[in-house]
Parts: C-alpha cells; sequence; structure tokens
C-alpha cells in the first residue's frame, strides 16, 4: 500500500537498522552451520579430541548468542516502528475529530469511530511488528545462505533458486484474499461497535416502546457476522500456513534427495558440504516461511490502513479563524453571500443561501424535518464552516475576527441544553465571559424564571445535577440554558427549537425570557409553533437544504403554497 510504504521510507533509521540486523543475521546463520559441520565432521569422522573443538564450540556458542541478540533487535526496531504509526496515526485521528467536533460527530456512529481508532489502528501493528520486518529479513537473508550453498554444491544452489518462487507465487495468490476478507472483518466489527453502543445508549427508549428484543437479535446477528468473517481469516490463515509447510518441506526433501544421491552412490561430495548444504536448506525455506506468514498478517494490516486512511481523508470543512478583533456593542449585521455546506461529497445540507440578517431582527427558521435549519444555525454560529460561500458580519468575512471575539458575542440554546455534573451554579457560570458573582447568577436566574425553584431546593444554587442534567426536567434545563445567556448578554442568540415537548406553563416562561434577551440581541429560532412563527420580523423557509422563501407570516401565506400548507396542517385548517 502507497501510504504505509511512505511510512517506512519516513522512518530511515530503523529502517537502515533492519538491513544491518538482516545482514547480521544472514551472516551468524551461516557461521552457525559451519561451526556445528565442524564439530560434527571433527568429532565423528576425523577422530579428533574434545579438547581440539572447545574452540568451535566457543565459536558456535557466541554464534547462538549473537544470532539471538539480532533476532531481539530486529523484533524491537518493528515494535519501534509499528508504536511509532500508530500513534501517529491516532494523533491524526484524534486531530481530525478535534479540528471539527461537530461536522465528526454528525458522521457515522460514535461506536464506529472508536473500532476505527482502537481496533483498526491497532490492526496496523502486525505490518510494521512482523511483515516489513520479516520482507528485509527475507529479502537478505535467503541471498547470503544461497551464496554460502553454491561456494559449496552449485546443484543444491539451483534447486533453491527453481523452487523459492513458489512460495512467494502462492503468498500473492492468498494475500489478495486475505486483504479482502480482512478489510470485510474489519467493517463487520466497526458495524458491530456502532451498532452496540448505538444500543446501549437508546436501551430506556427500546425498552419502553418494546423493541429491546428486536435490537438484543440485531446485535447478535451482527456478532455473529463478526465471527464468520473473523473465521473466515483464521481459515484461509490456516490454509496458507498448511500450504507453506508442504512446500518447504518438498522443496528441502528434494536437496536431500540430490546432496544423498551424490554423497553415497555417486561419492561426489564430501561429508562436511553435504551436511553443510542440509542444515541451511532448511534456514533458507524456513526464512520465506515465515515471510509467508508474516505476509498474511501484512495483508490484514494493509486492510486495516486502509480503513484508516480512508476516515482521514474523508473531506470536511476545517473552521479556520483569524486575528482580527470583534468589537460591537450591539447586533452586527449578518450576511450569507451564495453559502452552500455538505455533510460528505455531493450531498448538500445547504445550497446557495443568500440573506441579510438586520440588527435587532427576530428571525425565524422553518421547513419540514431535515430542510436543513439545524444546519444553518450551526453555519450562522460559526460552529462548521461553509462548504463554499461567505459569511460576513459588519461587512467583514466570519472567519477573518478571532474565535473567542465572536463567540463572546453569541448564545446558542439547543432542544436539549447539556448541563455538567457539578451545582446549578456552576453550569449557569459556564455562560459568562470571565469571573462571575453569586448575585449576577442569581439575577440571571431570575430573568431566567428559575430562581424561585433553585431557592425551593434545600441547597439552592449548591444543589448538584447529574451527567447531562440529571435529576432536572426539560424545562429546567432550557432555563438554566437562558439563565446562562442572561449572564453572558449576547448579541446574537441561537436557539435550535426550545420549547418542543414542555407545557404550554413553561414555553409561556421561556418566551418572555426570550423576548427579555431580544431587546439587546438578534434572534434567531428555529420555530415549529404558529405563535413563534407569526411574531417574527423575518420568516425563512428552508426546502431541500434552499432558502425557497423569506418574508413575514402573512406574505409567505400569500406567495408561497408549501408555507401555507405546512400552516394548515400545524393548525388543524386554520391559517391564521
Amino acid at each position: 500500500m502507497k501510504q504505509l510504504k511512505e511510512i517506512n521510507r519516513a522512518q530511515k533509521n530503523n529502517m537502515y537498522s533492519l538491513v544491518l540486523m538482516s545482514f547480521m543475521l544472514g551472516i551468524v546463520i551461516v557461521a552457525q552451520a559451519y561451526f556445528i559441520v565442524e564439530i560434527v565432521d571433527r568429532v565423528f569422522l576425523q577422530d579428533t579430541s574434545f579438547s581440539a573443538v572447545i574452540p568451535y564450540l566457543g565459536g558456535l556458542l557466541l554464534v547462538l548468542a549473537a544470532r539471538s541478540l539480532v533476532t531481539y533487535v530486529n523484533g524491537r526496531t518493528g515494535v519501534k516502528m509499528a508504536a511509532k504509526v500508530k500513534g501517529d496515526f491516532r494523533k491524526k485521528l484524534l486531530s481530525k475529530y478535534k479540528r471539527n467536533p461537530v461536522q465528526a460527530s454528525l458522521k457515522g456512529q460514535s461506536g464506529e469511530k472508536v473500532s476505527i481508532m482502537m481496533d483498526a489502528v491497532d490492526e496496523i501493528d502486525s505490518y510494521f511488528s512482523k511483515y516489513y520486518p520479516q520482507m528485509i529479513q527475507t529479502t537478505i537473508v535467503p541471498i547470503l545462505i544461497l551464496i554460502a550453498v553454491f561456494s559449496q554444491n552449485w546443484v543444491s544452489g539451483l534447486i533453491m533458486l527453481i523452487t523459492a518462487p513458489f512460495i512467494p507465487i502462492f503468498m500473492i495468490i492468498i494475500g489478495k484474499s486475505t486483504q479482502k476478507k480482512s478489510e470485510e472483518q474489519l467493517e463487520k466489527l466497526a458495524a458491530f461497535s456502532g451498532r452496540f453502543l448505538d444500543i446501549l445508549q437508546g436501551l430506556t427508549t427500546l425498552k419502553l416502546f418494546g423493541r429491546a428484543k428486536e435490537q438484543r437479535d440485531a446485535i447478535k446477528q451482527s456478532s455473529l457476522d463478526y465471527r464468520d468473517a473473523t473465521m473466515t481469516v483464521l481459515k484461509i490463515a490456516f490454509v496458507s500456513s498448511l500450504m507453506l509447510e508442504f512446500i518447504s518441506m518438498l522443496s528441502i526433501g528434494l536437496i536431500a534427495l540430490e546432496v544423498g544421491l551424490r554423497l553415497v552412490i555417486y561419492e561426489q561430495l564430501s561429508f562436511f558440504t553435504a551436511f553443510f548444504v542440509l542444515i541451511l536448506a532448511p534456514e533458507f525455506y524456513n526464512s520465506l516461511k515465515e515471510l509467508g506468514s508474516a505476509f498474511h498478517a501484512g495483508r490484514g494490516s494493509m486492510g486495516a490502513a486502509k480503513k484508516v486512511i480512508e476516515e482521514l481523508e474523508m473531506t470536511e470543512q476545517p473552521v479556520q479563524w483569524g486575528e482580527r478583533r470583534l468589537e460591537i456593542n450591539s447586533p452586527p449585521t449578518i450576511k450569507l453571500e451564495n453559502v452552500s455546506f455538505s455533510y460528505s461529497e455531493g450531498k448538500f445540507a445547504l445550497n446557495n443561501i443568500n440573506l441579510e440578517i438586520p440588527p435587532h431582527s427576530e428571525v425565524a427558521l422553518v421547513g419540514r424535518s431535515g430542510s436543513g435549519k439545524s444546519t444553518l444555525l450551526n453555519v450562522i454560529s460559526g460552529i462548521v464552516s461553509p462548504t463554499e460561500g461567505r459569511i460576513s458580519v459588519q461587512n467583514q468575512s466570519l472567519f477573518d475576527y478571532k474565535e473567542k471575539d465572536w463567540f463572546d458575542h453569541i448564545s446558542y440554546i439547543s432542544q436539549n441544553p447539556y448541563l455538567f455534573s457539578g451545582t446549578i451554579e456552576e453550569n449557569i457560570a459556564i455562560g459568562g465571559r470571565g469571573i462571575t458573582t453569586i448575585e449576577e447568577i442569581q439575577q440571571a436566574a431570575k430573568k431566567a424564571g428559575i430562581n424561585e425553584m433553585i431557592k425551593s431546593l434545600e441547597e439552592g444554587f449548591d444543589t448538584m445535577v447529574g451527567e447531562g442534567g440529571r435529576g432536572l426536567s426539560g424545562g429546567e434545563k432550557q432555563r438554566v440554558a437562558l439563565a446562562r445567556a442572561f449572564l453572558k448578554k449576547p448579541t446574537i442568540i441561537l436557539f435550535d427549537e426550545p420549547t418542543v415537548g414542555l407545557d404550554l406553563q413553561t414555553e409561556r416562561i421561556l418566551q418572555q425570557s426570550i423576548k427579555e434577551l431580544g431587546k439587546s440581541a438578534t434572534i434567531i429560532t428555529v420555530a415549529h409553533r404558529l405563535h413563534t412563527i407569526k411574531n417574527a420580523d423575518k420568516i425563512l423557509f428552508l426546502e431541500d437544504g434552499k432558502l425557497l422563501a423569506a418574508g413575514t407570516h402573512k406574505e409567505l401565506l400569500a406567495s408561497v403554497r408549501e408555507y401555507e400548507q405546512m400552516v394548515t396542517v400545524q393548525q388543524g385548517g386554520e391559517t391564521g
């Protein structure tokens, strides 16, 4: 795989170390064979005394120790390469998700992303710790063995040359299938991880709707699919190992037959030569065979690397902020010129939006589900940057300003605002631009209509709430979010359907608070309820990511049939 080869070339020091260790390994293998043959020849055939072979025994021990050391350093170098590459891949993935966390979270399931970052990256290990070191070793060691064998018996060397290519040819055939099956295995694992986490997070909902058993069966099936994919990969690995053993044993048998005939019958070889060749032949094929085993692991790693690299190369428009200061004391004019946004290539969530939002206006975004309302809020807020077009604030590109300066002037309140594990006071204080006093927090809570409720609690503002706001109702969480906005005193406030699912009393309190905030800010709201829509200064009607029409409630009723139908459906026939 091209990218993995480029990574290898970038680690020059480790690569040179692997080459050096491979040369040394080839030399010590030949030296080991020499000392073994020399000792056996002198002791059993030449009747040499034990004291005379002690230097050869010492040499053999040194060679064995050197072989162990070289093998250790070779393996250690591969592990270091793998650790560095895995660390780099994980840093790149984290950096990608960190650059645009909202956009990253909208693509795919959380469990699938975790699976890629953990499991797929771990699968790459084998390429660098096993396959690549073994590939360098197999490129060098067999050549050194061949040179040694040819120097003693050219016929055996010729047999090795003829039979050796069968192993890499077989590896290529098996390798293609291995990579394909490994990719399928990783896809099954990613699907299983994503589905498992997704179902686990929504377990309460599934229980309440009586769908838990169906999803349990879905998890079971996903798990079985992953098991079957894994067993298929293992089956290929076992068959591969069997065939490599068969080829190497057959080749060694041919060499043993040739050496035996020439030694015993034709008496063309000495015992030293025959024994030397027979010791080196298994080493020669063992090196090729180990490459075959490592090749299987390497092809599996290539499948994992492909998945990781595809994730890294998935196009996402990063938000890049400038250094210009944004110094305003009142709501600015916001313009969108030919703004388009896409979560994935060719699939636009917003397409060619042109609009102007004047200061102190109240703008309502309406349209069917999936029309692009929340996406437009994300783009206006600067959480994501447009794929095309320009957003300008005070006739200057939004992204020319400092990120902090812009976010100091906006508040974004979603359908389900997030509350952190901590006290109510701490959760409201998040909205402040700096150090805030308890009096300021209490005043913000009062304006948000939640002060009395907090005071009625035993510990008041020191009352602990659970992660995600556990312990508070939906309306109470919304009012805490509004208190944050009052504390921040923004000039632009974005609401993403803040009153959906709330009772009428809570909704009235929220509407009053929103009206109070609107005295000093521009309000942009994703709205569904008619009274919210009717009171807006400007209504933006979105359809399939396009701005179909803009105007007041009466203007849209008179000129846009789709808008009239939407209002009629909501009010059961009353257009108001």
